[in-house]
């Protein structure tokens, strides 16, 4: 019975119980960084999120927010869309209501300038 429930206290825990990152997580790795990917709807990306709630591209500018654990992203007129994340190292993978969604790299700062 030790030896389980030793083996139990190393095994790593989730980061939320669905395996998501929680919000704090998410602030954490992304926030104040640069996450550059490719979502499945839209293509590649490169964002930089600033602290202040805004997002800056290459060439265009959005804010950033959450709901819950979820990560908005809103862009222009249209309303946010939001997405849970899974976060591994510098890895994020955008999971919305049919799984996997997109993905990107994390970069620290700003590398861009924008």
């Amino acid at each position: 019975m030790r030896r389980v429930l030793l083996a139990l206290c190393l095994l790593p825990l989730p980061l939320h119980a669905e395996g998501l990152a929680t919000a704090k997580d998410l602030r954490a790795a992304i926030i104040g960084n640069t996450v550059e990917g490719s979502m499945m709807a839209s293509g590649g990306y490169a964002e930089f999120y600033a602290p202040d709630g805004s997002i800056h591209g290459k060439d265009y500018d959005g804010r950033w927010s959450f709901d819950g654990d979820r990560m908005c992203f809103a862009y222009g007129e249209d309303p946010p869309a939001c997405w849970g994340a899974e976060i591994s190292g510098g890895k994020v993978v955008w999971m919305g209501a049919s799984g996997e969604e997109g993905s990107g790299t994390i970069r620290a700062g700003n590398p861009s300038g924008w």
